[in-house]
């Protein structure tokens, strides 16, 4: 009997993609104030060694903000960077909202330009080849200072919610004829 080798058929795409940017300065003048910014004038593939080449990488977390992008009107490919003298220097890709919206909370600026297709069918590819992220809400923690769940009509006794029992000294019920039925 010979020697059988298993051979991975599948052509898996690396979670990775290597990008090169053309950024355009606009100029503008409101009163005296001079301001610049920068927008993405075109979006080319790249080799890892090309210079300014960034990668845009996929992670397995973050599949429900690719998925949320992707069924947008407009998927968009964000760009983060920093102002440098009268310049814009990229330094990140992502596809995820919630990422880019952390680098702004952070004062880093941020770019966007339209998703071409042939990146959204790569996203798309990755998030079928390692399925959808499902969010799961937690639950909060009971404890002190924390809301109970106590919404809705108590299952105990649905006909007296509300209403406020009248004992005597004895214990008994009072205004109530629960022990005088069997005198009827």
């Amino acid at each position: 009997m010979g020697v059988a080798t298993v051979q991975d058929t599948t052509n898996t795409l690396p979670p990775q993609r290597w990008l090169q940017l053309e950024l355009k300065a606009i100029d503008s003048q409101i009163g005296r104030w001079q301001s610049r910014r920068f927008e993405i004038a075109a979006l080319h593939p790249a080799e890892p060694e090309a210079a300014g080449a960034l990668p845009l990488t996929l992670f397995r977390d973050e599949r429900g903000d690719y998925r949320f992008n992707l069924s947008s009107g407009s998927p968009r490919l964000f760009v983060t960077g920093s102002r440098v003298d009268s310049g814009f220097v990229a330094d990140g890709l992502t596809l995820s909202q919630t990422v880019a919206a952390a680098y702004m909370d952070g004062e880093r600026q941020v770019l966007s330009c339209p998703l071409p297709e042939a990146l959204q069918a790569w996203v798309e590819a990755f998030i079928g080849r390692h399925g959808e992220l499902l969010e799961a809400r937690r639950k909060g923690k009971k404890g002190k200072g924390r809301a109970q769940d106590q919404l809705g009509v108590d299952t105990v006794d649905q006909a007296s919610c509300g209403a406020v029992k009248a004992t005597g000294p004895d214990g008994r019920e009072r205004g109530s004829d629960s022990g005088n039925r069997a005198h009827e």
